[in-house]
C-alpha cells in the first residue's frame, strides 16, 4: 500500500484586534489551492464568524487530525510579501502589540473593504476601421471623428460616446475592451522640479561617493549591507540633491527604493523633484489619497511598475521586491512615531528593514536627533549651496512685553511689507486664545471628556478640544456665575492671522495661514504653499508645519513667538525640540539673493536651547545634551517603555496598574540599571481614566520582554475589567 502524502497545512493569523486570541491557527489546504504562500490573504471561518486571515507559515502537517481542519473560503488580493510577513513578526515582539495587529499594516490599502483594480472600457481602431478611413467604407462624419481619434492609439470609450463605438464594433471598424485603469495621485505644484541634476557641492560629493559605494557594495552582496549614515547638513546645504543621487544608484545597482518624509502634505516639493527626476518609477503612498489611488499606488510598487516609493511614516511598509536603499529625511521629527497600536517608530523599523535586507539606511536633519549621532556614521554638509550664509539671529527678550508681537517684529514685518517680501512666522499653538475664563467667578471651560480646557476657535464660533475633537458654542455668559464677562487668554495662529491681516494684509500683501485646522481636507496644506509660493509678497503664518522643509528663495524673515513654549513641556526631550523648531524655521529664510533675517521671540532668552539655536550651533548643543541625557540615564543610553491603564473609571485602571507593576518588578529581576516609576495617574482623556508606568533601563530587549510577558499575562484579565492596556515603546 503506497504511502498518502501529508497535506498542505496553512498557518493562518486571523486579522482579529483583541489580544486574547493567540494564533496562527492550522487550516487545510484544498488542492485546488496548493499555490498558496507565505502572505496570501485568505478568509476564513473563524467559531461561528468570517474573518480576514495571513498565511504566516505552510507546513506538512498538524497536531490536529486534517479531517478536523476547516479550510479557506476565499483567496484574496493584496497579501503581503514574505519579507513584510517577517518584518510584522518582529514589529509584534518590539513594540509589545500582537501578530494580527503588526500583519495589518502590511497589506494593500483597502483590502477586505471592496477595494480592487479600476477597469474601464477602451477603444482601438482595427485594420478595417483604417482601411474604412481612407474610403474604402461608406460612414458619418461623426463616425469619421471618431475613428481618426483612435490614430494614435487606443482611447477610454466613454470619453467618445459608448453608444457609437458598439455599433463600430458590430461592423468591426473597432474592438472594444476592458482594460485595468492606472489612479496616479495629484497635487498642487510648489515651486519648480528640474529634471536636470545640479552641479553638487565638495561636500555633497564626498557625501553621495561614501553612499554610493554602499549600495553598490550591497548590491554585490560584498560589503556595504546594513550601513547606516547620519547625512547631519544644514539647512540649505542640499540633502534632497544627495537623496536623490543615492537613489539613482540604488536603480542602478537594480535595486529599489524608500524615502521617508514627515508629512506628505507638507513637503510636496520634495515629492515633485523624485517625480521630476524618476518619473514614473516613483510611487507616492499616504492617508491623504483615496482608496483606490492608494491601492493602485501599492499595486505598482508590489508588481516593480514602480520601484521608488515617496511617503511619510506609513511608507517604511512599501510592497518593493528588493529595497536597496532607505532615505529617512527630516529624522528629528516626532511625526515618525505612529500613535496608534502598535506604536512602532519609522525611524527604528527603517533600520530594521535595511539591516534584514542588506540595504543601506540614510537618515538626514539638520538638527538630528541624539540617538542618531550616537548610533550613525555621520556625514556633513557644513555649509549651504551657491555659498549663502545661514540667517542672522536676533532673540527679542519678551519678559516686560504685553503684545504678542516685539517692537522690533512689528517694524521688520513693515518694512517687509514696504520692500514686498516675504515672510514665514511660527507660533506653535493654533486657534484664536488657549481658552476662556469667567471674569465673575473664574470659571474655566473645560472638556467633558479630557482634564483640559477647551481652545477658542473665534471663527467657526466654538472651543474645541485639541484631543478628543469635542467641540461646543462659544459661550454668551458663565453657567456657574451667570456672568457675561468673559476673558479670553493667550493667543494661537487664528488670532495671529487676523491681527496681521488688519495690521500689514491687502491684496499686494496677503496673510497665509497653516495649521491643522487650515489644512483640513486633501491637498489643503499642499494648495496653501503653492499660494505662498507664487505670491509676489506676503506672510506665511502656522504651527511647526511651516518650519518642515520647504524652499521658498524669496523668504527673508523668520519669527519665532514664543520660542521657549516646548522648554516648559515635562520632557526630557524639551531643549531638544526647542532648539529643532528655532533652527528648523530659521532655515526657511535666507536662501536667496536677498539674505535673511530671524526674530525670536522668548521669555527664556538665556535658555541654552534659544542661546544655541541663535548661533546656528547644532555641535556644542549635541555635546552638551548627550552629557546630561547620559548622567541621567535617559535616551540614547537607556530605553523607555511607558504602559498605560485605562478605563471608564479611575479605580479598576489603578488596581490593574499596580498588579502590572508586580509582574514587571518580577521580570525585570536581574535586568542591568532597570528602574520601573509608577504607577501614575495621568489626565483623564476620550471620556477614560489613565495610569501608567514607565520602565527606564539599559538592556532595550530584556525590558522589552519583560513588559510584554506582563501584558500578556494580564491581558485577559484587563479585558474582563474593561481596562485597555497599551504599550509604548520609545514614548515621544
Amino acid at each position: 500500500m503506497a504511502d498518502t502524502c501529508p497535506e498542505t497545512i496553512a498557518r493562518v493569523q486571523p486579522l482579529m484586534l483583541t489580544r486574547a486570541v493567540r494564533g496562527p491557527f492550522d487550516y487545510r489546504v484544498p488542492s485546488a489551492e496548493a499555490g498558496l504562500e507565505v502572505g496570501t490573504l485568505l478568509r476564513v471561518p473563524f467559531g461561528r464568524r468570517s474573518v480576514l486571515g495571513v498565511v504566516v507559515g505552510l507546513a506538512q502537517g498538524s497536531e490536529i487530525e486534517p479531517e478536523r481542519l476547516a479550510e479557506p473560503e476565499a483567496v484574496l488580493d493584496g497579501g503581503a510579501p514574505r519579507d513584510l510577513v517577517e518584518l510584522a513578526g518582529w514589529i509584534a515582539d518590539e513594540y509589545c502589540s500582537t501578530p494580527a495587529r503588526a500583519l495589518a499594516l502590511m497589506l494593500a490599502p483597502g483590502v477586505g473593504r471592496g477595494t480592487r483594480a479600476k477597469q474601464a472600457l477602451v477603444a482601438e481602431i482595427t485594420p478595417a476601421g483604417r482601411a474604412a478611413l481612407s474610403g474604402a467604407d461608406r460612414l458619418t462624419a461623426a463616425q469619421r471623428a471618431v475613428l481618426a481619434s483612435l490614430i494614435g492609439g487606443p482611447r477610454l470609450a466613454a470619453a467618445l460616446g459608448t453608444p457609437a463605438l458598439r455599433r463600430l464594433e458590430r461592423r468591426g471598424l473597432v474592438t472594444l475592451s476592458l482594460r485595468s485603469q492606472v489612479r496616479r495621485p495629484t497635487a498642487p505644484a510648489v515651486g519648480h522640479a528640474s529634471a536636470h541634476a545640479p552641479a553638487l557641492t565638495p561636500a555633497q560629493r564626498a557625501a553621495l561617493r561614501e553612499i554610493r559605494s554602499a549600495v553598490f557594495g550591497a548590491a554585490r552582496r560584498d560589503s556595504g549591507g546594513g550601513a547606516r549614515y547620519l547625512l547631519h547638513g544644514i539647512t540649505g546645504s542640499g540633502k534632497t540633491e544627495v537623496y536623490l543621487g543615492a537613489v539613482e544608484a540604488a536603480l542602478d545597482a537594480g535595486r529599489d527604493a524608500i524615502v521617508l518624509v514627515p508629512e506628505i502634505g507638507l513637503t510636496p516639493q520634495t515629492v515633485a523633484r523624485f517625480e521630476a527626476r524618476l518619473g514614473s518609477l516613483v510611487a507616492v503612498l499616504h492617508s491623504g489619497l483615496g482608496q483606490g489611488e492608494r491601492f493602485d499606488e501599492w499595486q505598482r510598487l508590489r508588481s516593480g511598475a514602480a520601484r521608488v516609493c515617496v511617503g511619510p511614516r506609513s511608507a517604511v511598509f512599501a510592497p518593493l521586491p528588493d529595497v536597496g536603499l532607505i532615505v529617512v529625511d527630516e529624522e528629528h521629527d516626532q511625526s515618525y512615531k505612529h500613535e496608534g497600536d502598535p506604536r512602532y517608530d519609522a525611524r527604528t523599523v527603517a533600520q530594521r528593514r535595511a539591516e534584514d535586507r542588506g540595504a543601506v539606511l540614510v537618515c538626514g536633519s539638520a538638527t538630528p536627533r541624539p540617538e542618531s549621532v550616537v548610533a550613525l556614521n555621520r556625514l556633513r554638509l557644513p555649509a549651504r549651496i551657491d555659498h549663502r550664509s545661514l540667517p542672522a539671529v536676533e532673540v527679542l527678550d519678551m519678559r516686560s512685553a504685553h503684545h504678542p508681537l516685539h517692537p522690533r517684529t512689528r517694524v521688520a514685518l513693515a518694512e517687509l511689507r514696504s520692500a514686498e517680501g516675504k515672510a514665514i512666522v511660527l507660533l506653535n499653538r493654533r486657534g484664536w486664545a488657549n481658552f476662556l475664563s469667567c471674569r465673575g467667578c473664574g470659571e474655566v471651560w473645560n472638556c467633558p471628556n479630557c482634564e483640559v480646557s477647551l481652545v477658542l476657535h473665534r471663527l467657526e464660533g466654538s472651543v474645541a478640544c485639541h484631543h478628543c475633537g469635542h467641540r461646543e458654542p462659544v459661550p454668551s455668559r458663565c453657567a456657574k456665575c451667570g456672568s457675561p464677562a468673559l476673558a479670553r487668554h493667550g493667543a494661537g495662529t487664528e488670532r495671529l492671522e487676523h491681527e496681521l491681516r488688519a495690521a500689514l494684509g491687502d491684496e499686494r500683501f496677503p496673510v497665509f495661514r497653516l495649521d491643522a485646522d487650515s489644512a483640513q481636507g486633501k491637498d489643503r496644506a499642499a494648495l496653501t504653499l503653492s499660494r505662498f509660493a507664487e505670491a509676489r509678497a506676503g506672510v506665511l503664518v502656522g504651527t511647526q508645519m511651516v518650519a518642515k522643509g520647504h524652499d521658498f528663495p524669496d523668504v527673508s524673515l523668520g519669527v519665532v513667538l514664543d520660542a521657549d513654549q516646548t522648554l516648559r513641556f515635562p520632557d526630557f526631550r524639551a531643549e531638544e525640540r526647542t532648539f529643532s523648531l528655532i533652527t528648523q524655521l530659521a532655515g526657511r529664510a535666507g536662501r536667496g539673493d536677498a539674505g535673511g533675517i530671524v526674530l525670536v521671540q522668548t521669555l527664556a532668552p538665556e535658555a541654552r536651547a534659544i542661546v544655541h539655536a541663535a548661533r546656528h550651533d547644532s555641535d556644542a548643543f549635541l555635546e552638551e545634551e548627550l552629557a546630561r541625557r547620559r548622567a541621567l540615564g535617559y535616551p540614547p543610553f537607556a530605553s523607555l517603555i511607558r504602559v498605560v491603564c485605562s478605563a471608564a473609571e479611575a479605580r479598576p485602571a489603578a488596581e490593574l496598574a499596580r498588579a502590572l507593576h508586580a509582574r514587571i518588578g518580577d521580570g525585570l529581576t536581574g535586568t542591568r540599571q532597570a528602574t520601573l516609576l509608577g504607577p501614575a495617574p495621568l489626565f483623564r482623556l476620550r471620556g477614560r481614566s489613565r495610569t501608567q508606568l514607565l520602565v527606564k533601563a539599559a538592556n532595550r530587549a530584556a525590558s522589552i520582554a519583560a513588559v510584554r510577558a506582563a501584558v500578556e499575562e494580564m491581558a485577559a484579565v484587563g479585558s474582563k475589567r474593561k481596562v485597555n492596556i497599551s504599550v509604548d515603546v520609545d514614548p515621544q
